[in-house]
This record gives C-alpha cells, structure tokens and sequence, in this order.
C-alpha cells in the first residue's frame, strides 16, 4: 500500500479515536441522558475542553473531507511521489499535534498547526494537476 493511503488510513483511524475520546467525555460530563437521546433539544452546558473537543471532531471530519479524495485523486491519476508522500506526512502529524493544540486552548499555535495540514492538502491537490 503506499504511503499516502496509508496516511489516509492512519487519519481516519485517528478521527476515530477522537469520536470516542469526545464521546467518553461527554458522557462523563453531561451523563449519559443526553448522548443517547435523539437530541433535539439544545445540548447542556459544556466546559470549554469539552466543548474545543466537540469541535475538533467537527474540524476532522473538514479536514478528511479535503484530505480524503486528495489521496484518492493520486492513486488514480497514478501521480504519487516522494513529495506526495511527505505531504501526506506531515498531514497526519499535523491533525496528531492539532487535536490537543485545539483542546487545550494553545492559541496561536492550533491555528499554526492547522495551516500547516491545510497546506500539505492543497501539495497534494497541486501534485494531482502536475
């Protein structure tokens, strides 16, 4: 399997983990009522890590939605490369250090680190069209 898939499936194992890891502390936090009800009422008050937590899993589900069919645009067009599989690198230890920059409130280095995700996509997009 080549690197970038491989990438791609280290992302979505890591989005996975975050999902289980909000989940988890949601149910600790708000009990288990909430989660398990068909929430349409307004969620109960979160504290800021949970609620930085909740929107993490909401930026990876963004950031695999770019990431995703980037990697999968690659494979197709057979334009997979050294440079293509650094990207896709620095892609996931991007979101690795990302997720706890976010839950942490490390401002401006979340924002930082998100750029730096961003643009190991955009490489690979660009390296689809070259």
């Amino acid at each position: 399997m080549s690197t970038e898939l491989t990438m791609l499936v280290l992302a979505l194992f890591l989005h996975m983990a975050l999902m289980v890891l909000y989940s988890i502390r949601a149910n600790r936090e708000l009990g288990s009522s909430y989660p398990l009800s068909p929430r349409d009422k307004d969620a109960p008050e979160m504290s800021p890590p949970l609620g930085r937590l909740k929107r993490a899993v909401g930026n990876s589900f963004e950031s695999l939605i770019m990431f995703a069919p980037a990697v999968v645009i690659l494979i197709l067009a057979d334009k997979t490369s050294g440079a293509t599989s650094g990207a896709s690198v620095v892609f996931v230890c991007a979101r690795l250090l990302y997720i706890p920059a976010y839950v942490m409130g490390l401002v401006p280095w979340r924002s930082l680190i998100w750029g730096v995700g961003f643009f190991a996509t955009l490489a690979l997009l660009l390296a689809a069209l070259i």
